[in-house]
Order: structure tokens, then sequence, then C-alpha cells
């Protein structure tokens, strides 16, 4: 069976107007996987649509998460940092470390990397990478601990599994929360602590139903809706 048939096939057995259990979801989209034998390990991924208007300030959703089981990905992560601030992050497993040679770096278009961390005193010089780091994401925020003199733990973090997120145009999240690969317990565990995430980011001036509708798929598997009465299950 080609692969595109065994993808149609899984999508025939999911009822489009269902809604299902997350844990009976996790079940089926592993199951799916394993039958279609692809060569490459396929993410767990989870959309969440929001009632909010991102237009308004007050009702942006960002934030971090570390999940309890990891995302099974490798990320590699920079760091601007001086002295003993940067033995630290390159101790704790940063894969590049530096100050205005790395700025120049990226520049120069280096972009090997999937997190950027900075001390307080380095974002006059990040600051001039907005153009470069901005579209992909990758500024260092306070906010979201990227922006810290506990560089080394900042980095232990991004290296177990921490993700950020983010509500997108039409107040959806999107985000890649384990590996197919993983247990159906350990994808339950990394799904219900994302989604607890995103109800404690909920803004102060959001009105009516916050959470929507939340959806899982694999990476080439069908999408299914969620259940919201089975999440705290």
């Amino acid at each position: 069976m080609t692969q595109g048939k065994k993808i149609r096939k899984a999508k025939s057995n999911v009822d489009a107007k269902q809604f299902y259990k997350l844990d009976e979801a996790i079940v089926f989209l592993k199951k799916s996987a394993a039958e279609a034998a692809r060569k490459f390990d396929e993410s767990l991924e989870i959309a969440i649509n929001l009632g909010i208007d991102v237009k308004q300030s007050d009702q942006s959703v960002r934030g971090m998460i570390q999940l309890p089981n990891g995302t099974g990905k490798s990320v590699r992560v920079a760091v601007f940092a001086k002295g003993d601030k940067a033995d630290a992050a390159l101790a704790a497993g940063a894969d590049v470390v530096g100050a205005d040679d790395l700025a120049e770096k990226i520049m120069g278009g280096f972009a090997d990397f999937d997190r950027v961390i900075a001390t307080p005193d380095m974002m006059g010089v990040v600051g001039k990478l907005g153009k470069v780091l901005g579209p992909r994401g990758l500024m260092p925020n306070p906010k979201l601990g990227t922006v810290t003199p506990k560089v080394a733990e900042a980095v232990k973090s991004a290296k177990a599994g921490s993700i950020e997120f983010r509500a997108e145009k039409a107040g959806i999240i999107h985000a890649g929360i384990g590996k197919i690969s993983f247990s159906e317990k350990a994808l339950a565990e990394n799904a219900r602590a994302f989604i607890a995430a995103i109800v404690k980011a909920r803004p102060a001036g959001v009105k009516g139903t916050y959470m929507l509708r939340v959806a899982m798929s694999s990476t080439m598997g069908p999408g299914m809706k969620i259940d919201l009465s089975s999440i705290n299950e």
C-alpha cells in the first residue's frame, strides 16, 4: 500500500464531526503512525483555537513551558554572553556562545540554532538582530526566560524540552508536543501539561469562552477533534 493510500485510509477511520477523548485520540494516532511505517518518527501535533482578538494588545497569549517528558527533538541553543556567563552556558550544553562575534556571524547568514538566550547586558548587541531573529520568532524575551542572568539554567531547560507557544493569526496555537514513539502515558501527560499552560496564560482582557477547540494529529496523520471535557480526566 502506498503512503498516499495509507494516509487516506487513516483519515477514513476518523469522523470529522466527532469529538474524541484525548487518550483515545493518542491511542489511534500512535496505531495509525505504526501502521503507516514511515521512515521517520512523527511528532504529535496540537492545535488550539482560542477565543481571543489577536489585534488587541491585552489579549496576546505567549509563554514557555517545560514539557514533563520533553519533545524528543534535539534543540540547538545559541547564547549571547561574556566571561563567566559564557563559560557557564558552554558547560550547560550551549551549542554556540559569543557576543559581537556571534552577532556578526548571524548577520552573515549563520542560522544553525533553534533557541537564542542572552544575558541582560547583551541585549544591546542582540537588539541589532531584530530583523533576522524576529521573523523566526527567536528574539530573546525576559517574559519567556530567554533574557536572563541564569543562562546555564535556561540552556538546560531548552535542552530538556521546554517549548515556546504563541497565538498566531485567528488566535490559533500550534506546537509539537512529543514524538509519536513516546508512550501513550508520556504523550497524554505532555498534552495535558501544554493545555494547562495555555489555560494559565489566559489574558485578563478576554471575555466569554477562552478555549474554543483542541485538535491533535501526528505529522502526517489525520486531525482529530478533542472532547474538552476529557482533558482533565
